[in-house]
């Protein structure tokens, strides 16, 4: 009697696959099944791969590039995330993060030293960014971002409440002083 190996994917070995990563397959799923379904879908395979952790200064991470460049009242994001590391209005940080659907819910406001943000990137069907990621033609978003960033959090729908989640990004994170310094 002989036995049959299975081959072994990738997957087995690390963090399973997110059949969404592929902007294909993305497209093709999106053409048969409804909005809703597809993003239960995608928030699945987001949370059982979890944060990849490619990119987490949220300055850098290829994900957010088109987001970066967004311009909301004058300003670009990429602009606001300068604010926040230089410590300057430091009042506006969470309205204007808000336009882009990103929330602030940590930093150090300290005067001197890093300011160790922690930025929370609304993943949720509602989010203001799918405006922008939409408008540049980047419907798998949300598996991009997640590639990218340090943590994903997902709170489960209730009757009463929609599903969220959100992909945590850091700016001027703790390692990257010591990474000057070296």
């Amino acid at each position: 009697m002989t036995s049959k190996k299975t081959p072994s994917s990738p997957a087995s070995a690390g963090r399973p696959d997110n059949p969404f990563l592929d902007a294909e397959l993305y497209g093709r799923m999106r053409d048969y099944t409804e909005r809703d379904a597809a993003f239960s879908k995608e928030l699945k395979a987001i949370g059982e791969r979890g944060a990849g952790k490619r990119s987490v200064d949220a300055r850098h991470a290829p994900s957010l590039q088109l987001l970066r460049a967004g311009v909301k009242k004058g300003m670009t994001l990429e602009q606001i995330f300068a604010r926040i590391v230089e410590g300057v209005d430091s009042g506006l940080w969470t309205p204007w993060l808000a336009q882009f659907g990103i929330e602030l819910p940590g930093v150090n406001y300290a005067k001197t030293g890093p300011r160790n943000a922690r930025l929370a990137l609304d993943l949720s069907l509602g989010s203001k960014a799918t405006a922008f990621f939409a408008n540049g033609g980047i419907a798998n978003w949300r598996s991009l971002a997640a590639e990218d960033c340090m943590q994903v959090q997902i709170h489960k729908p209730t009757e009463t409440v929609p599903a969220k989640a959100y992909a945590i990004f850091y700016l001027d994170p703790a390692d990257a002083a010591d990474t000057d310094a070296a």
